[in-house]
């Protein structure tokens, strides 16, 4: 099939997706000639990691693009998508914090994670520290009073009696008071804060002089802040322009990715990304760019090596790709070869440790139930005395969690275990079933023999091949055993790799379990009857219980009463459902 399929491939630039046996999408490549690139998969001899991949390959798709430029946006589109397991991806679609300071008419700052900047405002960052930059916007909402809120709202609120904003919204600001203002923001967030410490030093020994001590401590206060704030917080220093300088080494089957982040020319951060390698390390390398900058705002230089390919980069990308020969910028990207190759000679031990360990396990697992191990999926229930029931299911592929593949279930049976576990589990079959999507090789319940039951029937009645296993306790609560679909107890070394792995995955679900249980607990505690009623959303509760104080008084008000707070229409819908 796949040999034939492959005749047919077109000379074309696109994408091709690879498909395991379970129909799965377990790798998204891009290629200027798609028949070239994906047979190149097919013949020869690859490295371990490449020959892994392909071993899982049964069946693949492709998608012909109209360039080079389309194949690669998409390639982006389709890994955020399938999130395949044998791509290189931007770790959980994180991105690093800025500090935006709009230049609006009534400017406002606050920390953003925008992936593309606003054209009119100016950006202070990344900061890799997320509480760090929260800290220095809170100190400059102190220091200087721009507008807090996101949309103007008729009168002054808490912030101006405050003394923290100038109250545009009631009064008339000169455009000039705000240009000022963004001037001294600029200034202290590229280094120079001491205009800003000697004003508040003469405001307090003001304040001293005349003992208004309240007033004094405050002042001594924010110049504490500021000095805390910017040691502890990198502000930039005036010099070159923002500069990001990114590059990579390969080795032994693994790719080390490094981002030496430089602003006004002074190194912020250095981004480091250590991932095992099943393609061409260029190709990988600007698959990477793609999806960082889809998360982060392209700085005003991107610096790479001169064999990389820029063309359909440099179309993509906001921002303008530098590849220098000597100088300056050459000794930069020499610096984060040389980091990349640190960073993978120091890590490497431990990350193949950490893989062959994980190979291992699943291997002793794969012999010790006679059953395929590559898929595995855990479920657990938590409730309260049948309250705020729910189901969780947890991945794991290959030993590896799989978070894209977790799902949370609400569930109607209280505190029967029994039939909860049962709805869960028909619910997630039936819909794969329904839609052709992959199934486990290996279910594990929590809960022991009545879990394993429940699993069982619902198993058997939909006709699956799935097997089926229980994580069971002993008399003191504690993990002791694994235990199959005929109940019989599969022992387990407590000090082995294999019992911590399964111990961790329980956890794992429970942990999931739990979270989702509080919430919906949370959820519904703080739930009112007005929330059921239609068109009463946030705002109008919020009018409704400034004006009645009670739930009581609301049902107990008249027509004309209500009127006055949400109008005719909604009044009229009040009333009804009270009735």
């Amino acid at each position: 099939m796949l040999k034939n399929k492959l005749l047919t491939l077109p000379m074309e630039p696109g994408c091709y997706l690879m498909k395991d046996k379970h129909g799965e999408v377990i790798y998204v490549g891009k290629a200027k000639k798609l028949k070239n690139r994906v047979s190149q998969y097919f013949v020869g001899t690859h490295d371990n990691k490449t020959t892994k991949m392909v071993s899982n390959v049964v069946d693949f798709d492709y998608i012909v693009a109209p360039s080079e430029k389309e194949a690669l946006i998409l390639e982006y589109n389709l890994i955020k998508q399938y999130k395949p397991r044998f791509n290189i991806m931007f770790m959980d679609d994180a991105s690093y914090p800025y500090i935006r300071l709009t230049l609006e008419d009534y400017p406002t700052i606050k920390v953003v994670r925008d992936a593309k900047r606003m054209k009119n405002a100016k950006y202070f960052g990344p900061y890799p520290n997320a509480g760090h930059a929260h800290e220095l916007v809170d100190l400059l909402q102190q220091l200087y009073p721009l507008r807090r809120c996101k949309t103007m709202p008729n009168k002054v609120c808490l912030y101006y009696h405050l003394g923290q904003c100038l109250g545009p919204c009631e009064f008339k600001i000169g455009k000039d008071v705000y240009s000022k203002i963004v001037d001294d923001i600029v200034t202290f967030m590229n280094g120079n804060t001491k205009e800003i410490t000697d004003d508040l030093i003469k405001r307090r020994n003001r304040f001293s002089e005349n003992l208004q001590f309240e007033q004094a401590a405050k002042c001594q206060s924010l110049l504490e802040a500021v000095e805390h704030v910017t040691t502890k917080v990198q502000v930039q220093a005036n010099g070159r322009q923002d500069e990001d300088v990114f590059a990579y080494y390969v080795d032994k089957g693994f790719m080390s990715i490094v981002g030496l982040l430089y602003r006004k020319g002074k190194l912020l951060h250095k981004h480091l990304l250590l991932k095992p390698i099943y393609d061409d390390p260029e190709e990988t390398f600007i698959s990477y760019l793609i999806q960082y900058y889809q998360h982060n705002p392209a700085p005003k230089t991107l610096i790479v090596d001169k064999s990389i390919d820029i063309e359909s980069l440099s179309e993509i990308l906001d921002c303008k790709i530098v590849q220098p020969i000597r100088g300056q910028k050459r000794k930069l990207l020499a610096l984060a070869v040389e980091n990349g190759q640190i960073n993978l000679e120091q890590k490497f031990a431990i990350v193949n440790k950490e893989i062959k360990s994980t190979e291992s396990v699943m291997n002793e697992l794969r012999e010790l139930t006679n059953c395929n191990t590559h898929r595995i999926e855990l479920y657990d229930n938590s409730h309260i005395s049948g309250e705020y029931a729910v189901g969780a299911m947890v991945v794991y592929i290959d030993g590896a969690t799989s978070k894209k593949d977790y799902r949370l279930y609400r569930v109607h049976n209280r505190n029967n275990d029994y039939a909860n576990m049962q709805e869960v589990l028909y619910r997630r079959f039936f819909r794969s079933i329904k839609e052709n999507t992959a199934l486990p090789d290996m279910i594990i319940v929590d809960g022991g023999i009545p879990q394993i039951k429940a699993a069982k029937e619902i198993v058997d009645e939909l006709k699956l091949d799935v097997k089926i296993f229980g994580l069971v306790k002993n008399d003191k609560h504690q993990t002791a055993s694994l235990m199959d679909s005929e109940l019989n107890n599969i022992m387990i070394d407590r000090e082995s790799p294999l019992f911590f792995q399964l111990t961790r995955m329980q956890d794992e679900v429970h942990r999931f379990a739990i979270t989702f249980h509080k919430k919906v607990r949370s959820k519904e505690m703080t739930h009112s009857t007005l929330d059921d009623i239609p068109g009463i959303g946030p705002k109008r509760k919020k009018q409704l219980l400034r004006k009645f104080s009670t739930l009581k008084k609301i049902e107990e008000a008249s027509y004309e009463d209500l009127k006055e707070v949400v109008g005719d229409k909604q009044a009229k819908i009040i009333i009804e459902y009270f009735k």
